[in-house]
């Protein structure tokens, strides 16, 4: 029987699932399978040894020896890549890295298209993070301008693939998204040679450091296979709040077709949550607070930027939690065996005493049972603990039942 370890993130991202993919890495020769989302992704990860990275478009195993594998769901951007393998390669010997070739890929324009829209919309922001994400798999749905990696290597096409995109498609999207005009600030930017001239260098290196993969990696791989999610459901495509989402399926809908491909028969999926909600950029956020909601709360990783401002918190809703995971759980095809667990981040963050949403009422209660509480509403099949940064800190097992 083939089993794989999946980590999706229940909230709007930001949950742990660097941590727990890290944790899940580290315990048998693995490769970590990037199922969604591109380098938008900010996933910490510290280890016992204090070595910390933010991993974006490499997979987050890597401190732990695990290959990365890109899949065909996962959106490539050379130029980030190139910019977070610098920074990682000083910390470690970074795993091979495989690419679907079906893969597609980032421009500088789809970024710009992103940054410039955001711009215009002033404080109706949609909360994008301005990488070009969602600009990239709308571009893409144009086959004549669609790139994917098995392109790259054709230098003289990808130029001429380039300057299509910038001169039509460029002016063309953003008058589809309601602006009309480029503004001067971002005028010479746009009409600059050096941009093509950088993304072909960026994509050298892309290709230099990368070995292309089709479908049958999965089936031939001998490793334990790890999925990693980005994002979070309560950001999915369809079961997020529109228009405050993400352009991806952030649960199993995009696990389902690769573990086929794998010729796995049993997933054992963690959903990652924080024991609070937190959520970066525009959008609705229930029960939010002024301020963190304990003391002790401290995130490094997402700072001030131009596109998403501060983090946001909020208290937990425990009924909004599990009908997300249910909703997630529900894509299931009987396909394979599902084994949901959850995994609660961050909880040495938070006081004994924990101050939490359920069905609209405000309650407090002691951690043990707010713990409790998780894992029976979610149904759970087992419950991760995690009390600090590294998967040293991390805990497993059938918790019994507290009084709150």
């Amino acid at each position: 029987m083939k089993t794989a370890d999946v980590v999706i993130g229940a909230n709007f991202g930001d949950e742990g699932k660097g941590l727990m993919t890290d944790y899940y890495a580290a315990k048998a020769d693995s490769v970590v399978v990037r199922f969604n989302g591109g380098a938008q992704a900010g996933h910490t990860v510290v280890t016992p040894d204090n070595k910390r990275h933010v991993f974006s478009h490499i997979g987050s195993g890597s401190f732990a020896g695990a290959e990365t594998f890109l899949s065909r769901y996962f959106v490539c951007n050379p130029l980030l890549f190139r910019k977070e393998w610098d920074v990682l390669s000083a910390k470690c010997s970074i795993p091979q890295i495989h690419v679907d070739e079906a893969s597609i890929v980032t421009t500088a324009y789809d970024m710009m298209i992103n940054q410039i829209a955001e711009d215009l919309r002033g404080t109706s922001r949609h909360g994008s993070c301005g990488m070009g994400f969602g600009e990239t798999i709308e571009r893409c749905t144009h086959a004549p301008l669609a790139l994917a990696y098995r392109d790259l290597a054709d230098t003289a096409q990808l130029r001429v693939k380039l300057a299509k995109i910038q001169k039509e498609w460029l002016p063309q999207r953003l008058a589809e998204l309601g602006f009309t005009s480029l503004p001067e600030k971002w005028q010479e930017r746009v009409a600059s040679t050096g941009i093509v001239d950088k993304f072909i260098e960026d994509t050298a290196f892309f290709l230099q450091t990368t070995k292309q993969s089709g479908t049958s990696f999965l089936a031939d791989i001998k490793k334990r296979i790890v999925f990693e999610g980005a994002q979070g459901l309560m950001l999915d495509q369809t079961r997020g709040i529109f228009p405050h989402v993400t352009r991806s399926n952030t649960g199993l809908k995009n696990v389902l077709p690769l573990a086929k491909d794998a010729g796995i028969s049993e997933l054992n999926v963690t959903y990652a949550t924080r024991a609070y909600l937190t959520r970066h950029g525009a959008g609705p956020l229930e029960n939010e607070e002024k301020s963190p909601p304990a003391a002790g709360i401290k995130d490094d990783t997402n700072v001030l930027n131009d596109w998403q401002g501060n983090l946001r918190y909020a208290l937990l809703e425990i009924e909004t939690l599990a009908t997300f995971i249910r909703g997630d759980l529900s894509d299931a095809d009987g396909s394979v065996k599902i084994t949901p667990a959850l995994a609660v981040t961050c909880i040495d963050q938070m006081d004994e005493l924990v101050t939490y949403a359920d069905r609209g009422s405000i309650t407090s209660g002691r951690m043990a049972g707010y713990l409790d509480l998780l894992k029976k509403r979610t149904g759970a099949h087992a419950l991760i603990e995690s009390r600090g940064p590294t998967r040293a800190t991390v805990t497993s097992g059938l918790r019994t039942a507290s009084a709150a």
